[in-house]
């Protein structure tokens, strides 16, 4: 079981209790985003389940959302990771990311990666940076796969 690490700064909360996360908020969210169009709202729990996730929250209301996916002993991939745009700009999504990456089980991981199109001066504020190899990685990309899990819920 995760630590539970909660950080206040009233009236907002970054907290990583999966109790308080709001599916229909991340879900609303992601099923819109660029990196994730359709997710099925059952593929979306599944993910949630299997990962450290961070909720945030203004006076209890979820407002933004970052996910981890890890084996809390070597590696761990972010992901998922969004302040709603009303919320924007006011640092909220910094906050989100320096919450997150103090949490006790990320400290002793040897490799965290990510993968964003537009948010590189976030990310290399908190030490991330392109690939040192990056002809060392590979991927298998199945960017339609959501389409062929629209199941009935």
């Amino acid at each position: 079981m995760p630590v539970l690490l909660e950080k206040a700064r009233p009236p907002f909360l970054v907290s990583n209790d999966p109790a308080k996360l709001d599916l229909e908020v991340i879900h609303g969210f992601l099923s819109n985003s660029y990196w994730s169009p359709g997710i099925p709202l059952a593929v979306l729990q599944r993910a949630v389940a299997g990962s450290l996730c961070f909720g945030l929250y203004h006076n209890g209301s979820q407002i933004g959302f970052a996910r981890i996916v890890t084996d809390h002993a070597t590696f761990a991939y972010l992901c998922d990771v969004f302040v709603l745009e009303e919320y924007r700009g006011r640092g909220l999504g910094h906050w989100l990311i320096q919450t997150l990456t103090e949490h006790p089980d990320l400290q002793a991981l040897r490799r965290t990666i990510l993968v964003t199109r537009d948010a590189h001066g976030l990310y290399e504020k908190f030490g991330f940076c392109p690939l040192v190899r990056p002809e060392g990685y590979m991927e298998l990309h199945r960017p339609n796969v959501c389409e062929a899990q629209h199941l009935p819920e």
